[in-house]
């Protein structure tokens, strides 16, 4: 497995080895030794699976204290635009954002901690997997508005699907203190 820190501090790429042979592959997709050795010593408390059709975009999500999470994300099958901001106040990159590929065909995942909200769009038919550090909780739900004109995402598609609840989350204030 390969652990890419990227300059969001925190986020972490995580490419597994796959084993070819003429009866498909394998590979290890979560090893909790080895994800602690390379900065992710998360306990995952929660997994959640997602249906997409290709142009839906789902996000941006994320869970307010004391029910935050972080998240383990993967592609099960398909391809997705995954998208996160960091809303950390302290952080240097507060109010950025960044988006990654992720590819069942890779097999890539990308470790997202506490203190983003993250989103994605479906690039064809997929099925979305991610582990949770914390378990769901209504009340602590919240996001951000995936066309908010300040944060300018390309999400790389024309007129996504997107739900009626996405739809209607606020825009980002980067005078509210979300997440230190």
């Amino acid at each position: 497995m390969q652990f890419i820190n990227h300059s969001f501090a925190g986020v972490i790429e995580c490419i597994p080895t796959k084993f070819h042979d003429e009866r498909g592959f394998f590979y290890e997709s979560y090893n909790q030794k080895r994800f602690a050795a390379n900065g992710i010593p998360e306990d995952f408390v929660q997994d959640n699976f997602s249906y997409s059709t290709a142009g839906v975009l789902r996000g941006l999500h994320f869970q307010k204290d004391p029910h935050a999470q972080g998240k383990l994300v993967r592609c099960m099958t398909g391809k997705v635009k995954d998208v996160i901001v960091d809303l950390r106040k302290s952080s240097a990159t507060f109010g950025q954002h960044a988006s990654f590929i992720l590819d069942a065909d890779q097999g890539n995942m990308l470790y997202v901690p506490v203190g983003f909200a993250h989103g994605f769009v479906a690039l064809e038919e997929t099925i979305f997997v991610y582990k949770c550090t914390e378990f769901w909780n209504k009340e602590a739900e919240s996001g951000l508005r995936w066309n908010d004109p300040s944060l300018q995402i390309s999400w790389g598609i024309d007129n996504p699907i997107v739900s009626d609840k996405d739809q209607i989350l606020p825009l980002f204030d980067p005078n509210e203190v979300i997440f230190n």
